[in-house]
């Protein structure tokens, strides 16, 4: 459902069916896992339980959901078959919401909770769930509900929902550093006690816990990836950027890894075990294996497209990388690059390959780190293809891993600015 479209009431998503992009059915909708706020802020819609066609639930992340329509749900096409497990600061819709008896704020009287609505949120990928249906009167039979009166109110219009603020342990914390960016909560956690550390983790959901983990320092990596279960820990590492989930891997004992990598997406760690066969600080240990790469027939429309995928960094989505097939990485023989500038200067339909820069010299995989830094340096570059012998592109190497890289290891220690008293609240 794209940005601004109209709200969902989730009695319509029931049921419903799950199709991948290539319209093949995969399950159909059971129920909607959502979080809780302090007060009355609306909850978030993390995504969707999905009875397979094997009987199995799985969790399907809202960030994988392309489109809602026409009583159909449409996937990236990426599921992790694991089965679902709720989390203690997860609630289910169907199974918890609905039905239950809540309080109108203005009048004190108590109603039915019969349906809640969804809705995306302009601009961003979350989802929030914005009014609620109710019906008045006394929880009864059929007929004593019908007749009550129905009406539709707005989230906040009602309690009897949301986690108090106080005695919720991680719950409400996680909720006050919500709005955090994560390198802040990172810093958050960085200054927390190791057991605060691991319930806040624990009830981070696996995308901002991944973003997270590639903001703090390498021991508080190490400690909450070992407090996780290991399922939980190898679907965190897979939503990861490959680089860094490869990084946090080669630090742990090989058997570790092993067991890890066992539970990982075949391609996931495929990608995994080729960052790691490299050296850290060379262009094949530094790189992410998920570059925007098009083949030579692609329109310039069709790389803006991808350029403007919300999950991309702006050092990835500064250039686009156009090679043969095979298009995943390692691709068939890589062109060249063009710059998100000048795609912006050409008509949508021009092909991809009229408008390479062949000029530019891919990174050799195993390039060392002041050779990259000065490649970045002299063409004013914020990422950069690394090419192998056979001329297939590898991935792509960014500023901001470089940097990484170049500043003292200690650096996301001693560069923490937030308010220590702050920080420390709680732990």
């Amino acid at each position: 459902m794209a940005a601004g479209a109209p709200r969902i009431f989730v009695s319509h998503l029931q049921g419903v069916a799950v199709f991948d992009p290539a319209g093949d059915q995969v399950g159909r909708v059971r129920d909607l896992v959502v979080m809780l706020r302090v007060g009355q802020r609306p909850p978030r819609l993390l995504g969707l339980v999905v009875e397979l066609a094997t009987r199995r639930r799985i969790f399907l992340p809202m960030t994988r959901v392309t489109a809602i329509q026409s009583g159909q749900i449409i996937t990236t096409g990426v599921l992790n078959v694991r089965r679902f497990e709720q989390r203690p600061t997860e609630r289910l819709v169907f199974g918890e919401l609905l039905d239950r008896r809540v309080t109108l704020t203005e009048t004190g009287e108590e109603v039915t909770v019969l349906d809640l609505s969804v809705h995306q949120l302009p601009a961003r990928r979350e989802w929030e769930i914005d009014r609620v249906f109710v019906r008045k009167g006394r929880k009864g039979g059929a007929f004593r509900r019908a007749k009550g009166e129905a009406l539709t109110v707005e989230w906040t219009a009602v309690t009897g929902f949301s986690l108090e603020e106080q005695g919720q342990g991680a719950e409400s914390l996680l909720a006050t550093f919500e709005q955090l960016r994560p390198a802040d909560l990172a810093n958050v956690l960085h200054h927390l006690s190791s057991k605060r550390r691991a319930e806040v983790a624990a009830a981070l959901d696996d995308d901002r816990l991944a973003d997270v983990l590639e903001e703090l320092p390498e021991d508080d990596q190490i400690e909450i990836l070992g407090k996780l279960k290991e399922e939980r820990a190898a679907d965190v590492l897979e939503a990861m950027d490959p680089d860094d989930a490869a990084d946090l891997l080669g630090e742990l004992p090989t058997d570790e890894q092993e067991r890890l990598l066992s539970l990982m997406q075949p391609g996931d760690a495929a990608d995994m075990r080729r960052l790691m066969s490299y050296e850290d600080r060379t262009a094949g240990g530094l790189m992410t294996t998920e570059p925007i790469v098009l083949r030579p027939d692609a329109t310039v429309a069709d790389a803006l497209a991808r350029v403007r995928n919300r999950d991309l960094s702006p050092a990835l989505a500064a250039q686009i990388y156009v090679c043969r097939p095979p298009d995943e990485t390692p691709t068939g023989k890589y062109l060249g690059t063009v710059h998100f500038q000048r795609l912006l200067r050409e008509p949508p339909p021009s092909l991809v390959s009229s408008i390479v820069d062949t000029d530019l010299q891919p990174l050799d995989p195993e390039a060392e780190l002041p050779a990259i830094a000065g490649f970045f340096a002299t063409y004013d570059m914020v990422a950069a293809p690394v090419v192998d012998e056979a001329g297939s592109l590898l991935g792509a190497v960014t500023v901001d891993d470089v940097l990484d890289h170049m500043l003292p290891e200690d650096w996301r220690e001693t560069e923490f600015h937030l308010d220590e008293e702050v920080a420390t609240d709680g732990s």
